[in-house]
């Protein structure tokens, strides 16, 4: 198969190594020449500046790797080539396009998997399993807990000068930290209606540096994310309370804890021996490659990503409304 990448930064640069090292070899680049990375890796690969000529290569498979803001634009004119897309989260910005998008990939009869990577985390897999086996009873409150720093992000760059902290490019902890957005629909459900408080409180930036939003799913449950720019040690974390027990996990080392009233005890479960990040994305190429192939469906569709979309720009609104955000009215 034949792999186009648009987006050279370090996520870009992550798929590359990632597809070298389950041997793919037939790589394409397209960029613009605006990373801040050196570009010593990327010698030898064929590169395009124009992305009509990047597509006359006729690759099988796109990799949207550029700033969020920009993922549109190219993914679109592939997806009417007969590609098969692994997009970065967010799929957009904007809510704008993504029907666009959706058309060309249905009359191509090709995919889009959405890169939302903690849907490969074994644990975090493990605890969709229990909670929809009951395993903890029904589901009552949550709350994720997600604090980064963004200056320590790109030590080789500024990091005002970032995807993460420009507006123009799709910035703001909210679009750029949506992980949870997607998960927790993926564990507990539809959200039902949401609140937001998100300022620029520490960095300086022009884009909110935290947020704290509140949702209500469609069966009741009550929860709550917060994300943030400004923390040291980065913590990402989370917890259900459940009408039978309680489920902590935590991604410093990946363990995810259960207790229930019917054991009265905690519960452990550890992702296998010598897991480390990267696996995560290695286990969502490898997915990838069977969806360009057809033989399996995305795990996390463009339809997904709308939704995790929908989240994040309503918590905006939200935000600057001062105003609940209602679904499914």
């Amino acid at each position: 198969m034949k792999f186009l990448i648009a987006g050279l930064g370090s996520i870009g640069r992550r798929h590359l190594r990632n597809l070298q090292a389950l041997g793919e070899k037939d790589i394409i680049l397209y960029r613009t020449r605006q990373s801040t990375l050196p570009d010593g890796e990327l010698d030898g690969l064929l590169t395009e500046t124009d992305l009509s000529a990047a597509l006359a290569h006729k690759p099988d498979a796109l990799i949207v790797a550029n700033p969020t803001a920009l993922h549109l634009d190219v993914a679109i004119p592939a997806a009417e080539a007969g590609c098969s897309i692994l997009m970065e989260k967010p799929v957009s910005d904007s809510l704008e396009r993504i029907d666009a998008l959706d058309a060309a990939l249905r009359a191509g009869k090709r995919q889009l998997l959405v890169g939302f990577q903690f849907r490969f985390h074994p644990t975090l897999r493990k605890a969709a399993d229990l909670l929809k086996a009951s395993s903890i009873g029904k589901p009552l409150s949550f709350h994720v807990h997600w604090g980064e720093y963004l200056p320590s992000w790109h030590p080789w760059e500024d990091f005002r000068s970032g995807y993460a902290a420009r507006p123009d490019l799709g910035g703001g902890v909210i679009l750029t930290l949506c992980h949870p957005l997607d998960y927790v629909r993926m564990l507990l459900g539809e959200v039902e209606a949401l609140w937001a408080f998100s300022d620029s409180l520490n960095l300086g930036l022009p884009v909110e540096d935290t947020a704290e939003i509140g949702l209500r799913l469609m069966d009741g449950t009550i929860g709550s994310v917060h994300v943030n720019y400004n923390q040291v040690p980065p913590t990402h974390r989370w917890e259900i309370v459940g009408s039978g027990g309680t489920m902590q996990w935590d991604n410093t080392d990946g363990v995810l804890q259960m207790y229930t009233t019917a054991k009265k005890a905690w519960e452990r479960f550890t992702p296998a021996e010598g897991f480390e990040r990267n696996v995560m994305f290695l286990d969502e190429m490898r997915h990838f490659i069977k969806v360009t192939r057809r033989e399996v469906d995305p795990i996390c569709t463009l339809e997904d990503g709308r939704h995790a979309l929908e989240l994040a720009l309503a918590a905006q609104r939200s935000s600057k409304l001062e105003q609940i955000v209602r679904f499914f009215d």
